[in-house]
């Protein structure tokens, strides 16, 4: 893959789990960061072709994080990848701006099904 990501997640074990699980479909060139406001100053200096966010994360959440990235009227796929599986959280999710939802734990499989529905493979 070309697109560079953007994997924003607390859990340095999870960003490791989200790596190696887009590795694994092909995507190489990927950015970390520990935090929404993180997230966001990465997002403000590179150009990414999807960004993958946890939910619940300390500073700025997923949900803040994708409405910031909405503002600046970009439409780059945000994937929300989190434990929050209710569907009040997805809808609120959907309502920020994500393209899709992961539930963490997930498989690579189902990331690249995710990623083929919406032609980010």
């Amino acid at each position: 893959m070309t697109a560079k990501v953007l994997v924003v997640d607390d859990s340095a074990t999870m960003r490791k789990i989200i790596i190696r699980s887009l590795n694994s479909v092909g995507y190489t060139d990927i950015v970390e960061a520990g935090d929404g406001s993180e997230g966001l100053l990465a997002f403000q200096q590179h150009a990414f072709g999807l960004v993958m966010t946890d939910w619940n994360m300390p500073n700025k959440s997923g949900i803040d994080l994708t409405s910031d990235i909405r503002a600046t009227g970009s439409s780059v796929p945000i994937f929300m990848v989190t434990t929050e599986g209710d569907k009040g959280h997805v809808l609120q999710a959907i309502k920020a701006g994500i393209t899709d939802y992961l539930v963490k734990p997930f498989t690579a499989d189902a990331l690249r099904e995710k990623l083929v529905k919406f032609a980010v493979v």
